[in-house]
């Protein structure tokens, strides 16, 4: 029988690098991302089912209502959400399940009671933080992103770690290293 994995929470402010740093640890086997679901629409490249589940806001909100979603949040407008029995799944499988999630997810996923492990991922400064928002293209909503991003960095001591994300090799050899430490099952080079 496989050993039941376990779930990471991998949170910090819009453009600190969430998705890529989790990218950088489903290169691991015993990796697997929780595929969330969401109301926006999807950016060039995205597939549904493979980067989110895109939904309509009416049928998130019945899933959501229904108790369907691990956690769920709704961020500049748009509706995001873990599928509960996705992850499941996963977890039962053996895979340490990554969440990819805001602050208002971890909230939710706290008072649920599961076990998980909670990781604040921090960019290296205030500046390139600015920066990676900006060279998202949404140039109008940079001030409100950067005061949301800063209320959020102050809540990182409520995290299991914070994990200081200089470049992706170096934080995702640092996530290992933590849940290493936390002995999460199944985590194999």
């Amino acid at each position: 029988m496989t050993a039941r994995g376990g779930l990471v929470v991998v949170s910090g402010p819009s453009g600190v690098g969430k998705t890529t740093v989790v990218a950088g640890l489903l290169r691991r086997k015993a990796f697997a991302r929780s595929v969330s679901a969401t109301t926006r629409a999807p950016r060039p490249g995205e597939a549904d089912g493979r980067d989110y589940f895109f939904y309509t806001r009416e049928r998130f909100e019945a899933e959501r209502d229904a108790g369907g979603f691990l956690e769920w949040a709704e961020i500049h407008g748009n509706l995001y959400g873990t599928p509960a029995a996705a992850a499941d799944r996963l977890a039962d499988a053996g895979k340490v399940v990554l969440l990819a999630i805001d602050v208002q997810g971890f909230d939710q996923l706290k008072r649920l009671g599961r076990p998980f492990t909670a990781l604040f991922l921090m960019p290296p400064s205030v500046e390139e933080l600015r920066r990676r928002i900006e060279g998202r293209g949404d140039t109008a909503d940079v001030e409100r992103r950067m005061t949301l991003a800063l209320e959020e960095m102050r809540r990182k001591d409520e995290y299991d770690a914070v994990i200081l994300n200089r470049t992706v090799d170096q934080a995702v050899a640092d996530i290992v290293g933590e849940l290493k430490k936390r002995n999460l099952p199944c985590l194999e080079e």
